[in-house]
């Protein structure tokens, strides 16, 4: 057992409840939906898993057995945390308290969206520029419920760590339970690396687990991570995209071998198409298939096949048409895919 192993397997607690893995899976909208979690949960490892963000105002009246977002399997609930967006203190608690009633881990509030719909609501990174509301919300949900209230946040929209430390510190006085913090302003979407220095400024001014999330492609990049910033443990964003079985590598020594690859993006069709109508199966499969496409030298080509395909069986047949060809992949993700 490695010394990484042997740290990300180190329990935490998180509002009381435990959490066997310091290993997450970040949250990412139109990716983290309940057919990749179940694709996920097929080889394990990771500590908690988010839904995709969910409206907070839509959140009270959503039917599972229809909606896009708001849907789950039963089994995953334990370690199933559901975020939502709002700017509203009591709507985020309503659609908190349903969350609870539902039997989620937890409920995160998302205040790192950038994209322009979000922010025009008052709510993602607009959060950010206004953090008494941002507390208004953490206080309200507190309130609320009694499962974990967990926060994932940006720097803010200025490189400076000092409006995100001081964000932190309000966001653990209302009562946040935990914290996942990715060290870039929020109109960057990714254009530079994120500032791992600043994981640790927010890490030393809470007294509450801080996650630290950004570019962590390999075990290399998550030990640099935990060592450089001393935060309590790492959310995977891309790389889970791209290696659903990585926590499992990471946490568990799972060996990945050559079909592991094609039985991955078979398997992910198949859940899809179990979840989802043919339409928005197939749009969500390219949307995926972009990220897995980035672990192979000619992702680029492959990727682009795929997502030519007309239909669920032409997109079956391309990935076997691709690895047929012996694919040649790549020592490191192919980060122009992680775009």
């Amino acid at each position: 057992m490695t010394q990484l192993t042997a740290d990300l397997n180190r329990s935490i607690h998180i509002g009381g409840r435990q959490v066997d893995s310091r290993l997450l899976m970040a949250p990412m909208a139109g990716l983290t939906h309940v057919a990749f979690r179940h694709l996920a949960a097929g080889y394990g490892g990771y500590g908690l898993m988010f839904t995709e963000m969910c409206s907070a105002k839509a959140l009270p009246q959503e039917n599972p057995r229809v909606s896009p977002v708001f849907q789950w399997r039963a089994s995953e609930l334990p370690n199933l945390v559901c975020q939502i967006f709002g700017s509203d203190p009591d709507t985020m608690a309503r659609a908190a308290r349903r969350i609870e009633s539902e039997g989620f881990f937890g409920v995160d509030v998302n205040m790192g969206c950038c994209v322009a719909a979000i922010c025009k609501q008052g709510a993602g990174a607009a959060l950010l520029r206004q953090p008494d509301r941002a507390a208004d919300i953490v206080a309200a949900l507190r309130g609320a419920v009694d499962i974990p209230v967990m926060v994932k946040f940006r720097t803010g929209w200025q490189d400076d760590p000092g409006p995100a430390v001081d964000m932190a510190r309000r966001l653990a006085d209302a009562g946040a339970h935990a914290l996942t913090f990715h060290p870039r302003v929020a109109p960057d979407l990714r254009a530079r690396p994120p500032k791992w220095d600043y994981i640790r400024a927010v890490k030393e001014a809470v007294d509450i687990p801080v996650f630290g999330n950004g570019e962590v492609f390999s075990e290399k990049d998550c030990r640099a991570m935990l060592d450089k910033t001393g935060c309590h443990g790492v959310a995977l964003g891309r790389m889970g995209l791209a290696r659903p079985w990585i926590f499992a590598q990471w946490i568990g020594g799972f060996v990945p071998d050559e079909e592991t690859y094609p039985e991955c993006a078979h398997r992910m069709l198949d859940l899809l198409a179990q979840y989802y109508e043919p339409v928005n199966a197939l749009r969500r499969f390219r949307k995926w298939i972009v990220y897995f496409a980035a672990n192979f030298v000619y992702g680029h080509q492959f990727s682009s096949r795929v997502r030519r395909a007309g239909d669920m069986d032409a997109a079956h047949r391309e990935i076997d048409a691709f690895f047929a060809s012996d694919p040649a992949r790549g020592s490191g993700p192919n980060r122009n895919l992680f775009q």
